[in-house]
C-alpha cells in the first residue's frame, strides 16, 4: 500500500456556497486545506455573520492570497491590508473585507476551514486544558530588544503551533505570550506540554504550563467556565519549565505514562477549594510522543 496520500481541490472533499463567496475543501490526513473565492464587495460582518451569529469571526487563518486584495481589522481596533503573494496570520476575532473590484482568490492552510460559515453552536462537554506562558518574557525584551525579541516570539508562536497541530490540540486563544488550547485526550494534553517545553527551551525560552480537565461551555467560538479558570490558575501555579496538572486530570491517565510528583493541595486564587497539583515529567528513558 503506498504511503502517499493525495487529494484535490479540484475535486474537493466539500464545497461551501455564501453569498459572494465559495470556497472548497481537501483533506489528506488530518490537515485541511481550502481554497476560496471571495467577490467584490464581500465582507465578512455583512455576508457571513448573520449566517454564523458571532460578532466576529472566531477562527484563526493562516492564508496565502492568490489574487486581489483583502483588508482585516482586529477586534481590538488593529488593521491591515493584504496584496498577492503574501502568506499571513489572522487570529480569533476579526472582520475581513474584499479592497477594490478584483475578486479575491485564497488559499487557508490552518486547518480549521471546514469550520468556516457554520452557525456558532453552544453546547457543554468535558475537555482537557492547556494553557502555557512564557517565563521571564519581560526581561528577555530588555535584554534582546524589540526586533529579536519579535523573531523569538514569532518563533515561540510557531513552535507551539506546530506541537498543538502535531497532538491534536484545538487553539483557542493566544494569552499574552501563551497559549490556550483544548484537548479531548489528557495524554495528548500532557505529552504537548511536554513538547513544547521541550521545543522552546531549544530556541532559548522557557515556559510554564497547566493542564486541567473540567467541563467547558463552548459559546460563539469560545470556551468559558470554571475549567477555564482552573488552568490559568495551575499554569500560573508552575515554575520554570514546568508542567503543572491536576488530580482530575491525572486520573485519567493510566500508569507508566508520565511521572507524577505531588505538590499536595493548593490554594488557587478565585477558586472554590484547594486543588491537589502535581508535577508531570517522562519517565526515564521513555521517548516523547
Amino acid at each position: 500500500m503506498s504511503r502517499f496520500q493525495r487529494s484535490s481541490l479540484n475535486d474537493p472533499a466539500a464545497r461551501r456556497e455564501l453569498p459572494r463567496y465559495v470556497g472548497e475543501l481537501a483533506r489528506v490526513g488530518p490537515l485541511e486545506i481550502g481554497r476560496a473565492r471571495l467577490e467584490p464587495g464581500w465582507r465578512w460582518s455583512v455576508d457571513v455573520r448573520p449566517v454564523v451569529g458571532t460578532s466576529s469571526c472566531m477562527l484563526h487563518h493562516v492564508h496565502v492570497l492568490l489574487a486581489g486584495r483583502l483588508g482585516a481589522r482586529l477586534d481590538d481596533g488593529e488593521e491591515a491590508s493584504f496584496q498577492p503573494g503574501d502568506v499571513f496570520d489572522i487570529p480569533p476575532g476579526h472582520d475581513a473585507w474584499v479592497i477594490g473590484v478584483d475578486a479575491v482568490e485564497i488559499l487557508d492552510v490552518s486547518g480549521n476551514v471546514a469550520d468556516y460559515g457554520l452557525p456558532a453552536s453552544r453546547s457543554r462537554a468535558i475537555a482537557t486544558l492547556l494553557m502555557t506562558d512564557i517565563v521571564g518574557s519581560t526581561d528577555t525584551l530588555a535584554r534582546i530588544g524589540d526586533s529579536a525579541w519579535k523573531q523569538l516570539l514569532a518563533d515561540h508562536d510557531r513552535m507551539v503551533r506546530s506541537e498543538l497541530r502535531r497532538s491534536g490540540g484545538l487553539e483557542i486563544d493566544t494569552t499574552g505570550d501563551g497559549f490556550l488550547a483544548e484537548y479531548a485526550s489528557a495524554v495528548a494534553a500532557l505529552d504537548a506540554a511536554l513538547r513544547i517545553s521541550d521545543a522552546v527551551e531549544g530556541a532559548g525560552l522557557r515556559i510554564r504550563a497547566g493542564v486541567h480537565t473540567g467541563e467547558i461551555e463552548r459559546v460563539d467560538g469560545d470556551i468559558r467556565g470554571l475549567a477555564v479558570h482552573t488552568v490559568a490558575r495551575v499554569m500560573a501555579a508552575a515554575g520554570p519549565s514546568e508542567v503543572l496538572t491536576t488530580l482530575m486530570t491525572r486520573m485519567l491517565v493510566e500508569p507508566g505514562r508520565f511521572m507524577f510528583t505531588s505538590r499536595g493541595e493548593q490554594t488557587l486564587k478565585g477558586l472554590p477549594g484547594p486543588i491537589e497539583l502535581s508535577i508531570v515529567a517522562r519517565l526515564p528513558d521513555a521517548p516523547a510522543g
